[in-house]
């Protein structure tokens, strides 16, 4: 007999109430959103609910064991579960009144003698973290007393989970009593989930693989392509439909979807709100017509985006800036050196002074663990220094680094360097390669800090 498999599409309401008790079970991973990524949704939360707070904002599938009763396994959403509850409470801790009640009742079940309903959080995590996360964030006043402390944490759930309660907070409290409140509704009733049930792991579990499955599904430039290509005459259409493909294969898919990305960027020096193809089409494409896309924009931008990547043969001083910059973790620097070589292509020693001051840009926003928005932001206005034709290079542009930015670096340097998450090794390959000079290169899979720091000499022999 076929195994039962219910999906249905549920705003927050819908989820967190009496149905569903969700308990994230002790074979999954930790909790691991950084600062980022909740900064991240908050910023996407508050951006569509300005825009339209009537429009629905999804936020993806989970996946669940269950059966006929409330008792729900994660098999897949623990994240964005646990960051939803965390910035409930945090709204819980700023509300007054009947304000706060509402908002509990989608944090705890309350105990019902009528239904047999007992009191208990809607969202129990890990074993290992659960009483922290109760103790800290679900129970009233818990958060202020995290404020208030530095309580002791005995995993990597546990760091992650301080600092983003710690960070919510602070944004939120930035936001008017007004503004929480209308979060607070945005978030319950036009936030949705796809809630994927099962009643066994096994399906739960095959579920959870098709849904991340990467396969080739139908991406952006593949709609973009019909469209652009299917504008085109019927003689035109097999030449640029040749042209493209080959520049996609070249590439590949994925590069190929980031090289369009990268593009919206320059065009459009924000970050992206909806779709990419949404995007393109107001930004790039208006502004060209399928054939000039091609030949004037897709193509030119290939080949600087390639040599921002190092896939070009040139050697020139530039790469080595740019060698360093793909240290990094994130690729929101591409944009501005793409844009600068695109109008400079043949001035090396210009390019090699900008990807020069980028990385340093670059370097610093990274140390100082700049967010998403905020690094974002000053790339943009970077683009914008180049498109005006701006002197990049003056001293309050924004490719420069402030005196407040240089003196927290510095600060940060002569701290716990090794605290901050993924700082430590593109830092220490950096030094290495300031103190070689000539730049060390290690063409391993893996790299241990064995391979930048040498290990001390043996002892000198008697003789």
């Amino acid at each position: 007999m076929p195994e039962a498999i219910h999906a249905s599409e549920k705003n927050l309401d819908k989820a967190l109430c009496n149905d569903y008790l969700f308990e994230i079970p002790v074979f999954q991973r930790p909790y691991a959103w950084t600062t980022e990524e909740v900064n991240e949704l908050l910023d996407d939360l508050l951006f569509s609910m300005d825009r339209d707070d009537q429009e629905p904002y999804f936020l993806g599938s989970i996946v669940l064991i269950k059966e006929d009763y409330p008792d729900s396994l994660v098999e897949d959403g623990q994240q964005r579960l646990t960051t939803l509850t965390m910035l409930l409470c945090s709204l819980r801790e700023l509300a007054d009144g009947d304000v706060k009640s509402l908002i509990d009742g989608r944090i705890r079940q309350k105990s019902d003698p009528l239904t047999g309903a007992r009191e208990v959080v809607r969202v129990e995590l890990r074993r290992q973290d659960q009483s922290f996360f109760y103790r800290y964030v679900q129970s009233e006043g818990g958060i202020q007393s995290l404020l208030d402390s530095t309580p002791k944490t005995e995993t990597d759930s546990q760091v992650r989970i301080s600092e983003n309660v710690r960070l919510l907070h602070r944004k939120l409290t930035e936001l008017s009593p007004e503004q929480r409140m209308k979060l607070a509704s945005f978030i319950i009733t036009q936030c949705y989930f796809v809630v994927v049930s099962t009643p066994n792991e096994t399906s739960a579990y095959r579920i959870f693989s098709v849904l991340n499955n990467r396969g080739l599904d139908l991406t952006a430039t593949d709609i973009l392509n019909a469209e652009i290509i299917g504008g085109l005459t019927d003689g035109e259409q097999e030449d640029y439909g040749e042209k493209w493909e080959d520049i996609e294969q070249e590439l590949g898919r994925d590069k190929f979807n980031e090289l369009f990305t990268h593009i919206r960027m320059i065009y459009g020096k924000a970050k992206q709100r909806r779709t990419l193809q949404e995007e393109f089409r107001q930004q790039v494409l208006k502004n060209h017509n399928g054939r000039e896309f091609i030949d004037d924009v897709l193509d030119q931008y290939d080949d600087v985006y390639k040599r921002v990547l190092g896939l070009s043969d040139e050697k020139h001083m530039f790469g080595r800036y740019l060698e360093s910059l793909r240290l990094l973790d994130n690729a929101d620097w591409i944009p501005p050196p793409m844009a600068f070589f695109f109008r400079h292509t043949n001035a090396p020693d210009l390019l090699t002074k900008f990807t020069r001051d980028l990385e340093r840009l670059a370097f610093g926003l990274f140390i100082r663990r700049a967010n998403i928005n905020d690094r974002i932001n000053r790339y943009a206005e970077v683009l914008v220094d180049i498109e005006q034709d701006n002197d990049v290079w003056r001293g309050e542009g924004p490719l420069r680094l402030t005196t407040d930015e240089k003196t927290d670096i510095r600060r940060i340097l002569d701290g716990p360097i090794y605290t901050p998450p993924r700082v430590p090794r593109p830092l220490l390959l950096r030094l290495d390669r300031l103190l070689a000079e000539a730049g060390a290169v290690y063409d391993h899979p893996i790299i241990s800090v064995e391979h930048v720091l040498p290990q001390p000499p043996g002892r000198a022999r008697s003789g």
